[in-house]
């Protein structure tokens, strides 16, 4: 699975051109489910978001997490971000994306994980295999990548 987070000031997730969810401060988390993935790695990066610390703390220092905060989350599946560059040429191929699935089930896991590490009615998402306008005003700006 791959993670790309952003810590975000608000964001929102736009389906058949109506706000599907929106969050304030917090994380916009972009998931990608790699064939291979399984519930244990679900487990883990849904744990290791949680945790991660890359909020300012009152020295400016990037030291709390968005439980720290109380922050929100916004989960959104992207199987774009398992691709395969390794072969020349300018299309990307997605053959290291899962089987959608299979992934629904890992996406699914990785939103119930989170849940039990942080409260639920923080924790809002898109719809899986839906095509969505994802919008967010990104502070910092920090993007981190989580890879497991």
């Amino acid at each position: 699975m791959v993670a790309v987070i952003q810590r975000v000031s608000s964001a929102s997730v736009e389906i058949h051109n109506k706000i599907f969810s929106k969050i304030e401060r917090g994380l916009l988390v972009l998931l990608g489910v790699r064939k291979g993935d399984n519930e244990k790695i679900a487990i883990q990066l849904a744990q290791k978001t949680a945790d991660l610390r890359i909020f300012p703390d009152d020295d400016g220092k990037m030291n709390l997490s968005v439980k720290d905060i109380n922050g929100e989350m916004l989960i959104i599946s992207q199987f774009t971000l398992c691709t395969d560059n390794s072969k020349s040429g300018n299309r990307p191929s997605f053959t290291k994306a899962e089987e959608p699935d299979k992934a629904k089930i890992l996406y699914e896991r990785f939103i119930t994980e989170l849940e039990k590490y942080y409260d639920s009615d923080k924790i809002l998402n898109g719809v899986f295999a839906e095509d969505m306008r994802v919008s967010l005003i990104n502070e910092g700006p920090v993007t981190i990548i989580l890879d497991k």
